[in-house]
């Protein structure tokens, strides 16, 4: 299985400070993902360069990314397993990140040998 960074990305400063049931979601998400052993957590981890990653956005639009100059913030990154980048990009869809205007950029972890 290949590695992918999810990379959480708000519009606003102020969306980082989740409620306690949008913070339940979160949680519940993740220990979904830890549930089917696809959570990794591990370090030395490079992101490749640019052209091989996309971006999932609200309404599960899926666009090529990421961008040149960003203008949201960052708010974290989890790195998962699973396939293909398509199968990461249908994790990243069931985040709960979209509700409050987030999006998630997924990008293939390039491994140090």
């Amino acid at each position: 299985m290949k590695e992918f960074a999810l990379i959480f990305r708000l519009k606003d400063m102020a969306d980082f400070k989740p409620s306690p049931e949008q913070m339940q979601e979160r949680m519940n998400w993740l220990a979904g993902i830890a549930a089917q052993n696809q959570l990794v957590d591990k370090g030395n981890t490079l992101l490749p360069v640019p052209g091989s990653a996309k971006t999932v956005k609200p309404d599960n639009v899926v666009t090529d990314g990421p961008y040149t100059e960003i203008k949201e913030f960052i708010s974290g990154y989890i790195v998962i397993k699973a396939d293909t980048i398509d199968k990461a990009v249908a994790i990243a869809k069931e985040n709960p990140i979209f509700k409050i205007g987030g999006n998630i950029e997924v990008r293939e972890v390039l491994k140090r040998d």
